[in-house]
């Protein structure tokens, strides 16, 4: 069986997200954490690989604070029985999973994810769960069928009301939706229509825009304009 559990992991203002792999949960551990959420959760013995190159450590104890990854403890040595007092504590009301013989690494963070649109006929739960399956828990979703739905779906994760990666959610330059029109359907043609619509993609949420085929020179300028603005807004080029 193979079973995905989303995590923050917050370091140095950085985002990173943990997923397990090669996972053998017995059906009594997954009843208890499946689709729920807990203020604590500590998996016991798993073997961490940390992405940075380093070799695989372990047995570690890993504890999980509302959603956030508090401690990281190795608890003994390959080989070597694990001292049962010095690992972290379980609190009340708190999950554990034994994860001896198994490994723990960094989820995958897709640079370019189209959650699916109506032509291809994908919902957006078997998109995520696919993304899920494989170890994808990150995803930049550069632009697709609106920022409002978009930006929806990334709410949701965030409250873990759904099942679904870590969304990043990118505007197509000009692109319209339902509640998102500053420009009440023109096209963009003169820069003061850009900035208006840049201006409103930034209030509206976006975490970046889509230039998708804009020539390169009025891309660098759009860019440089965007910078100047100060909006922290980043940019990508779809070709």
């Amino acid at each position: 069986m193979f079973q995905q559990i989303k995590f923050n992991y917050m370091k140095k203002s950085i985002s990173f997200i943990l997923a397990f792999l090669l996972f053998n949960i017995s059906f009594s551990q997954l009843s208890e954490i499946e689709n729920k959420q807990h203020d604590q959760l500590i998996i016991r013995g798993v073997t961490l690989i940390n992405g940075d190159g380093s070799p695989p450590r372990g047995p570690i104890d890993i504890v999980v604070r509302k959603n956030i990854i508090s401690n990281i403890q190795v608890v003994g040595y390959p080989g070597v029985e694990i001292n049962e007092s010095s690992r972290p504590k379980l609190e009340k009301g708190g999950v554990e999973i034994n994860a001896n013989g198994m490994y723990l690494m960094p989820g995958f963070i897709d640079m370019h994810g189209h959650i699916g649109g109506v032509a291809q006929g994908a919902s957006s739960e078997y998109v995520f769960k696919l993304w899920m399956a494989h170890g994808v828990t990150t995803v930049r979703e550069p632009s697709g069928r609106g920022i409002d739905w978009t930006l929806n779906l990334k709410k949701l994760s965030a409250e873990n009301k759904i099942i679904a990666p870590r969304i990043f959610a990118y505007t197509g330059f000009g692109q319209t939706g339902n509640d998102f029109n500053p420009l009440n359907g023109a096209p963009i043609s003169t820069a003061e229509m850009a900035r208006t619509w840049v201006r409103a993609n930034a209030k509206k949420g976006a975490d970046g825009i889509n230039f998708l085929e804009l020539n390169q020179k009025l891309w660098l300028q759009l860019w440089t304009k965007i910078k100047n603005w100060g909006w922290d807004l980043l940019v990508i080029m779809h070709s």
